[in-house]
């Protein structure tokens, strides 16, 4: 938080090395980790909305699963990532999906954030 560069809080999750992050303009932060697995996070509150494990391009190891870098394109709806497999993917957003058709059961405890 700045100017003060303030913590705020962690992000807990993953159980590989973090090598990326990118977020966007409606607050959705992804983070992209060693193992293959990408997090989508609403970086205000901390809720963990989404989980991915990229699949590998055929004829790799799953060792060359891990997401090496990821951002957002302008349009802000896909996500493009480079990954350990020689692959580079472009992930679009769900035009279809609605909060009845994708619930989100989920009540933030940011009071009860721990401080460190």
């Amino acid at each position: 938080m700045f100017p003060d560069g303030s913590f705020i809080q962690n992000l807990s999750g993953h159980n590989a090395i973090i090598n990326t992050l990118a977020v966007n303009s409606d607050g959705v932060l992804v983070s992209g980790a060693d193992n293959g697995t990408m997090h989508m996070w609403d970086w205000r509150t901390g809720y963990n909305f989404q989980r991915i494990h990229a699949a590998v391009q055929p004829g790799s190891l799953d060792s060359e699963s891990g997401i090496f870098a990821c951002m957002f394109d302008h349009s802000e709806s896909r996500l493009i990532t480079a990954e350990a497999d020689k692959t580079i993917k472009v992930y679009k957003e769900d035009d279809t999906a609605t909060e009845e058709s994708h619930p989100v059961n989920w009540k933030p405890e940011i009071l009860k954030r721990k401080r460190f």
